[in-house]
């Protein structure tokens, strides 16, 4: 049943989602009053407690921000906003300070930090925890200081289904409780931090909230997303048969593993001068193209790492022994799974989009600062640095909350039709997935659309919405750049090195004439 609109939530700050971006964003906004909502409990779901490698920040001396813009900016492949790409990596020191304030345990050596080196990065500046434990290391932390935190009040158990709107300006959300009920929770600014697309993908390392629901419910409200054709596939999911797929971080080869075929020789040297730490886009497709021609894929760590791999890399060795596999002694099967999204929201620097009450920031969101192809660690960057940026934002606005007058009520809608759901994720993951074709890309619009027109049921049609600006920008980008790579124009052209924006009207005008 539909709560009433006079029983409505009136937090001063409305904050979606409760990975990294959303409760870093609580934390510095303190001690203003905020409420997080999230689908299920805090210390569950979110993607950024799988993040193994860590955060991307020059913290030696050999290194600098100016550095580490560079790097953001070549692997970006041509359109990444190289001054907000700069200003990121100028802040990225102080917000591991901020980090280690709160009380994450990053690797050290006396008062310094180690890092490691992963693809792409010039220097050794991925700031981690025991290896490949920073995203639980740091969100565990997180979660402690927000649930011990008088000025934050976690919401949980909470599915957003759409933002409320009046006279052009976002007002609250409508909200699915996991029991059944929906709930209208109106607020001055509401900040979207609900993670990526990935489960709109067959084979992805996503956990299952990451299916697109941020991104739709801020285009069907109107707001302009950029960017949203590139998808990164990680290289080295580990395929053992899991949903999600468990990772085998990129650090592993940063310390010398190599990835092989079946008849154990190294493929990616004869594709790219830099091999296994070539930008994930290459080295996703070599390992795409390996196992499709039958060879096979495997990330070789036996004499990188070897009998050193239970502490040195604890997560993926016990992801690993899980699925039958020893890596101290057997090369780990592979394959690319859909990773991150570089698309999402259009914000600006300071995190806000263009609609009037609305803000974003971490995978939801595109800044502008991960171009075609993030560059390796630059994820949690990106939410720390930008969550920052909007608590700055909002810290001085009036605390009222807007009148409940001429709200519209919940519609009926149908229940989540699982078979529904895998057909999207099939067919996203044909079609729309490592490489692309013109061709196939029509065929997933056509059946996105179908998807979209079977169902009233709020989550599936938001995972319709997401994957139909996917497979829209996709069909208008002719070219490959980065993330998106269409075998029918292999190619980049110059004259596209430029951002793509689009609304929801643009994208099924699209969608529409591909059929």
């Amino acid at each position: 049943m539909t709560q009433s609109a006079k029983s409505t939530e009136r937090p001063a700050i409305l904050i979606v989602g409760g990975g990294l971006a959303g409760l870093f964003c609580a934390l510095k906004l303190a001690p203003r009053r905020v409420a997080v909502l999230t689908p299920g409990a805090v210390d569950e779901g979110a993607a950024s407690f799988w993040a193994q490698g860590g955060v991307a920040a020059a913290v030696l001396d050999t290194d600098s921000p100016e550095r580490h813009a560079e790097d953001t900016v070549k692997a970006g492949a041509g359109i990444v906003d190289a001054e907000v790409a700069l200003g990121m990596a100028r802040e990225a020191r102080a917000r591991i300070d901020d980090l280690f304030s709160f009380g994450v345990p990053f690797d050290r050596e006396g008062s310094n930090f180690t890092p490691s080196r992963e693809a792409a990065h010039s220097e050794r500046r991925i700031v981690r925890v025991k290896g490949d434990t920073a995203g639980r290391a740091i969100m565990e932390t997180l979660v402690r200081a927000a649930r011990a935190s008088s000025s934050i009040e976690l919401v949980e158990g909470f599915s957003a289904q759409e933002l409320l709107m009046r006279d052009g300006r976002v007002i609250g959300l409508r909200a699915l409780h996991r029991g059944g009920a929906t709930r209208d929770f109106l607020a001055p600014a509401v900040v979207l931090a609900t993670g990526g697309i990935g489960h709109l993908y067959r084979v992805t390392t996503n956990p299952n909230e990451a299916c697109g629901i941020g991104l739709a419910i801020a285009a069907r409200a109107g707001a302009l997303i950029a960017d949203p054709e590139f998808v990164q596939f990680h290289p080295t999911a580990i395929d053992i048969g899991a949903d999600p797929a468990p990772l085998a971080t990129e650090s592993l080869r940063g310390e010398g593993a190599t990835i092989v075929d079946r008849a154990g020789r190294r493929f990616m040297a004869d594709i790219d001068p830099a091999a296994e730490l070539a930008p994930r886009d290459i080295v996703a497709r070599g390992v795409f193209a390996s196992i499709a021609a039958g060879r096979g894929a495997f990330l070789d760590a036996r004499v990188a790492v070897g009998a050193e791999f239970p502490t040195r890399f604890p997560t993926v060795y016990a992801s690993c022994r899980t699925g039958g596999v020893d890596p101290v002694r057997q090369p780990i099967p592979i394959a690319p799974a859909a990773h991150y999204h570089m698309g999402g929201v259009a914000t600006d620097a300071r995190g806000r989009t263009s609609l009037a009450g609305l803000w974003a920031a971490g995978e939801v969101a595109s800044t502008g600062v991960h171009g075609a192809n993030r560059l390796a660690s630059n994820s949690l960057l990106e939410a720390l640095v930008f969550s920052a940026r909007i608590a700055d934002d909002l810290r001085d606005m009036s605390e009222e909350a807007p009148s409940v007058q001429n709200l519209d009520s919940a519609r009926a809608q149908d229940a989540l039709d699982a078979a529904l759901v895998e057909e999207l994720r099939d067919v996203m993951a044909r079609d729309v997935g490592v490489i692309r074709d013109r061709a196939g890309l029509a065929r997933a619009a056509c059946a996105i659309l179908s998807i979209e027109a079977a169902t009233t049921n709020a989550q599936l049609r938001n995972m319709a919405t997401t994957a139909l600006f996917v497979a829209s920008a996709a069909l208008a980008r002719r070219e490959s750049r980065g993330g998106h790579f269409r075998s029918d124009f292999p190619q980049a052209d110059a004259a596209l090195a430029q951002r793509s924006y689009m609304t929801l009207a643009q994208a099924r005008a699209l969608a529409e004439e591909a059929l």
